[in-house]
Formats: structure tokens, sequence, C-alpha cells
């Protein structure tokens, strides 16, 4: 099932997406219930899936993120996959490069809920805040069901779904401070979506993930070279933190990542960038300069 939030006639509302018909269908679900995005599927508590409305053309639309404005920071995962792990060690960038280039465990952090914006949405750079910001492609993993001391084998039963995240960064704040928040958390640096699909329309073992800017492609994996992958990553998490419906879990970049290159290929005003992760989508976003 491939489930959007979207905005029509001033309201938010939540639909089933048809790519063949170029359609969203509503679910006949509270208007108030729909303003937190597909958290009124989630939280449905076993009661099944609504039924849905007339369909209307995506064209008539406008797409919000799935979750427009999440209950708790998004979790995100650093350093998962091999490649893209040395290359942010030989960046300078990396505070964590004494332990070692691979963690040895899972490297957590977050973005706050308020740099989440929705597909096609300016992602806005603050030239008088950072000059080196770069672009990270990721899938995204949406809780469905609470759980504390998950174990790797049950791991897969709390997820309800995927999604696309692009984990935008300002490297010269992430290499400034030990922690990662205030580089990875400014103002609109986590579009997300353009929608999300449920756990049985992404193979894990199949997709990949792939991340353009400007149609140059920088960035071509496959989800199942993660370092940690899904089930390790929620097992880890919710040993002595609870996870709840609707966290989001972004689980890491490939390699490509602009301040692997040399020089490093940092964004400028005008760049979009283009995010597809096979059985989800493409997520693509146009970089601006903030109005100062």
């Amino acid at each position: 099932m491939r489930v959007a939030t979207f905005s029509i006639a001033g309201e938010r509302r939540v639909g089933l997406v048809d790519l063949d018909a170029g359609t969203v269908a509503p679910f006949d679900l509270p208007v108030e219930r729909a303003r937190e995005g597909i958290l009124a599927l989630i939280e449905r508590n076993g009661a099944g899936v609504p039924r849905t409305l007339s369909p209307v053309s995506l064209s008539a639309v406008e797409i919000e993120a799935p979750i427009p404005r999440p209950r708790r920071n998004i979790f995100c995962v650093g350093k998962n996959y091999h490649e893209h792990a040395h290359e942010f060690a030989r960046s300078g960038f990396d505070s964590s490069a004494g332990a070692g280039a691979v963690p040895k465990h899972p490297i957590i952090f977050s973005k706050v809920p308020e740099s989440v914006v929705a597909n096609h949405a300016s992602v806005l750079i603050d030239s008088s805040v950072s000059t080196a910001i770069d672009y990270e492609a990721e899938l995204a993993v949406i809780i469905g069901k609470e759980g504390r001391g998950i174990s790797k084998e049950n791991a897969l039963d709390h997820v309800w779904g995927y999604t696309i995240v692009n984990d935008v960064t300002a490297r010269d704040l992430q290499g400034r401070y030990s922690q990662w928040l205030i580089g990875k958390s400014q103002d609109t640096f986590c579009p997300m979506g353009p929608w999300a699909v449920t756990r049985d329309e992404l193979d894990l073992g199949t997709a990949g993930i792939r991340c353009f800017v400007n149609e140059d492609l920088r960035q071509d994996s496959r989800i199942s070279l993660l370092i940690f992958d899904i089930p390790t990553i929620i097992a880890t998490l919710s040993q002595g933190i609870t996870l709840k419906p609707g966290d989001i879990i972004a689980t890491g970049t490939p390699v490509g990542v602009g301040i692997g290159f040399d020089p490093p290929k940092y964004l400028r005003a005008g760049d979009v960038v283009r995010i597809e992760i096979d059985g989800i989508g493409t997520l693509e976003n146009r970089f601006a300069e903030r109005a100062q």
C-alpha cells in the first residue's frame, strides 16, 4: 500500500496512491485525525484500513511529508555503509574517526521535527550560518507498534513502513561540534517523502538507492549493503528507549556525498537533489538561498 499525506481545498487528508491512474483516493478519516498525516492510519489500533472516497488527480493536490510534524526527533544512523564510512573518515569532518572508520556499534543522532519538509519544497541555505551544505540519500523506517527491548528477530514486526529522507547536513557545523544535532537540524534540512509504503511493499534485499544532483548521479547503492541492518538498528534503539508509533529512523547514506569529493561538492542555491529508492518513489527538492 502506497499512502500519501496531501492538502486539497485547504484541508489535510491521507489517501491511497494509484500511480498507474495518477490518483490519490482519500481515506474516510475525520479531518482532525488527518492533520497528523499517516499517523491517522498507524494509530488505528487494529481497526483496519478505512474505506476510500472518490479518487482525485495527483496533479490537483499538494503532496506533504508523510508525517508533516513528527511528535519526536527523527532518529538517524551515521556511517552505516562501508564505503561511506571510509569517505567520511577521510574528510576531516568526522568527530568519531578516532574510534575507527567503520563503527563497531550503530552511531545514533537525531534531527528535530521542525526540520521536516515535503517533496518539492525548497531547502533553504543560510550562508551566514553555513557554506558547506551536503546531501545524504537515506531509507527511513516508520515504526508502527510500540516496543522496548525489541529483539532482532521481532524487530520488523514493529515496522509500519518506509519512506525517503534527505539527511541534509551543514558539514562545517558537523565538524565544529562533537554532537551532530546542530549541523543536521537546520530549518528545512529533512526533506521527506514523497509518500510512504507499507512494510510489505519494499524488498529490502533488492531495493536500490540513488541520488542525483542536477542530473549528475552521485550515489548508487543497495539497501542490503547497510553495515547495521534494520533489525539491528531497532534492537539497538529500543534498549532502554520505548519506540512509539510514528517514530522515524533514517538508516544511513551510501558513498558519494559531497564531502567525499576532492574538492568537496557542496550544494548551492539553484541545485536540485533527486533521491530514488526502488519500491517507494522519488524525493526531489531545490535548494534556495534564505532571504536575509
